[in-house]
């Protein structure tokens, strides 16, 4: 009966270690997800643990403008470009908007300017609050604009957007429940279980029904719209995506490299 237990015993540490060498078994990072008859995809990155960055120029000073272009960058480096997304809006020479830092270096301050009009006309950048996305050495954080110039924290990289789509649990007041503004949108959240979530419309949408999907669904108390329209695009190979703009190309570009 010795014998027998510590044969049983060898065995499963044979296995056990044979495990080990086996390939892991991991959840893809894009998913299609439907909320309320709209459909979305929806990507879900740990920032501690995965290689998100932003990036707008390439070696020469030009912006990227095309996931395909980023995408060979990285592949002359010998990394994979595997998700990617539009960072936020941009001008039309493809600068961005507001405030932008990459690697620790800020290429563009934080825009606190105004906008004239009605808020009908007020384009979507300047809708207050709008806000920034950034990452940090504690992780990943959207402050609205006016906490983050309080707060001036240290960054790694940042993007400025807006507006902001849901502030410590609640949606922006400026949203109007069922709004018939529908678009194609995008947008990023940080969530109760700390992950960063981003999330493309595959329809069309108002900015209530696109907030309360941050909120609701994915459980991120603290959501900033991206961008929306012809500027939406995803480029996730795995779905077989590597989207266009219609605006002749992208500004600044989330990239989960590997």
């Amino acid at each position: 009966m010795t014998y027998l237990k510590q044969g049983v015993l060898a065995a499963a540490v044979m296995l056990a270690a044979m495990m080990t060498f086996l390939p892991q078994a991991h959840a893809e990072p894009c998913e299609q997800e439907t909320f309320e008859q709209a459909t979305y995809v929806v990507c879900t990155l740990e920032a501690g643990k995965a290689d998100l960055r932003l990036f707008w120029k390439d070696a020469d000073g030009e912006p990227y403008r095309a996931f395909s272009s980023l995408a060979e960058a990285l592949r002359s480096e010998g990394k994979t470009l595997a998700f990617a997304l539009n960072a936020g809006m941009y001008r039309a020479d493809f600068s961005p908007m507001g405030l932008y830092v990459e690697n620790g270096g800020e290429l563009k301050p934080l825009n606190t300017a105004g906008a004239r009009g009605s808020a009908g006309q007020v384009p979507n950048f300047y809708k207050r609050p709008n806000g920034v996305f950034f990452l940090d050495e504690a992780g990943a954080g959207i402050l609205p604009t006016d906490e983050f110039l309080k707060r001036a924290p240290k960054v790694r990289f940042a993007t400025q957007s807006g507006p902001m789509l849901v502030i410590a649990g609640k949606l922006n007041p400026i949203f109007i429940f069922g709004s018939t503004d529908r678009t194609r949108r995008s947008g990023v959240g940080i969530c109760t279980s700390g992950a960063v979530r981003f999330a493309i419309s595959e329809d069309s949408v108002n900015f209530h029904d696109f907030a309360r999907l941050f909120r609701d669904r994915l459980k991120c108390p603290d959501a900033l719209f991206l961008d929306g329209g012809r500027g939406v695009g995803l480029f996730y190979p795995a779905m077989g995506r590597n989207d266009r703009s219609w605006h002749g190309g992208y500004g600044p570009i989330f990239g989960l490299v590997e």
